[in-house]
Order: C-alpha cells, then sequence, then structure tokens
C-alpha cells in the first residue's frame, strides 16, 4: 500500500513546485497538497520540523529540507541515475542548478516586495548576463549526452531534470525568446513538460 503523503506550503510555486512535479510525475494524484495561507505561519512555523516550509509528511512523518525531499521522493518513484555514479552527477547537476537560480531569488525577493525597479533591473541582469554562461553549459551537457536526445544525465529523466525545467520556465518568463539560441535545452524542456503526471500538473497549475 502506497504512503500517504503531504506536501505543505505556502500557495505559490516557490521551492516547493520542484516536489510538486515529483509527486505528480511518481504519485499521479495521490497525495496532498496543502496550501498555508500566510495568515496561519506565524501558528504553524513551530511545528514544522527546521521552522520552515516546505516538508512533507509521510504517513504522518515529517521530512524538511527542500533538497532532501527531492531525494527521498526521486527514489521512490525513479527519478534517480541507474548507479551510483550517476547519482553523484546527479546531485552535482543539482547544485549547479541551484547556482543557476541564485540571480532570480533577487527578483523573487523584488516581487513580493513589490518592488517594480527592482523586479525590472533583477530580470534584466539576470536573463541578459547572469544566466547566459549557465545556458551555454547546459547546452553542452545536452549535447555530450547522445547529442541532447535524452536527458541531462543517462537515458532516462532525473529529478534534476525536473529542476532545470522549472528554472527554464522561470527565466522564460522574464524573457520570452531566451532559449532561442540553445535548441537542446527547448528541447529538453519540452520533453519534461510532456512527461505522464508532470504534464497533466501544468495544464491545472500553470505558473
Amino acid at each position: 500500500m502506497a504512503p500517504k503523503i503531504t506536501l505543505h506550503y505556502f500557495d505559490a510555486p516557490g521551492r516547493a513546485e520542484p516536489i510538486r512535479w515529483i509527486l505528480a510525475y511518481g504519485a499521479g494524484e495521490d497525495w496532498t497538497d496543502h496550501r498555508i495561507e500566510r495568515a496561519e505561519w506565524p501558528a504553524i512555523k513551530a511545528t514544522t520540523p527546521f521552522g520552515s516550509v516546505p516538508y512533507i509528511e509521510v504517513d504522518g512523518k515529517p521530512l524538511g529540507q527542500s533538497i532532501a525531499i527531492m531525494r527521498y521522493l526521486a527514489k521512490q518513484y525513479g527519478l534517480v541515475g541507474q548507479d551510483a555514479w550517476e547519482n553523484a552527477q546527479v546531485d552535482a547537476m543539482a547544485d549547479y542548478i541551484t547556482d543557476a537560480s541564485a540571480g532570480y531569488s533577487v527578483y523573487t525577493r523584488a516581487r513580493i516586495g513589490n518592488d517594480e525597479a527592482g523586479m525590472k533591473k533583477a530580470a534584466e541582469e539576470y536573463t541578459g548576463t547572469t544566466i547566459k554562461p549557465f545556458l551555454a553549459m547546459f547546452e553542452r551537457i545536452l549535447q555530450d549526452n547522445k547529442s541532447g536526445q535524452d536527458f541531462l544525465i543517462g537515458n532516462k529523466p532525473t529529478w534534476a531534470d525536473i529542476l532545470l525545467t522549472i528554472l527554464m520556465d522561470r527565466a522564460v518568463q522574464l524573457q520570452t525568446d531566451l532559449l532561442q539560441p540553445y535548441p537542446l535545452l527547448q528541447a529538453h524542456t519540452h520533453r519534461i513538460h510532456n512527461l505522464k503526471g508532470i504534464k497533466e500538473w501544468i495544464q491545472k497549475h500553470p505558473m
């Protein structure tokens, strides 16, 4: 019998969205997406594993920290490498994608603060400068892995592919033609969007 899984996070994509995609891929609709109202947070904070979200409950047992959650769920649903070496590569890729996300967080903070000027500046810096070397590297990685016909690591999707696709979706919202010079990256994004479970999730919950 499959465990009962509940994800706790705010009513926003944020750091929980990769977890939601993994659950949509592996568990379909057999999990609970508990969205916390901001007004509830002060009362809930002390009850969470580390005083933060996201966290999940698996049959009532809590697990915090988004990377740990993703690794755990990825193992349950086959979104991992085929051996220890591939898993090390997946972990390294996830760290690199996190590095590539850093500039986007500046934009997010400005948006949360309703700082229109800050949002515009952060978006221009991120898409115009910060992310460019990362995009070139992702394109090269895909090229090196069977000419981009598969995924970032090996020949099946992993949780790193999901992390990358969500980052690309967010970056493209800041500049719609950002991926035009990167055909393999565009194709990879499309490939992940069309995975069973993820496709249905995106249709119901566009970012």
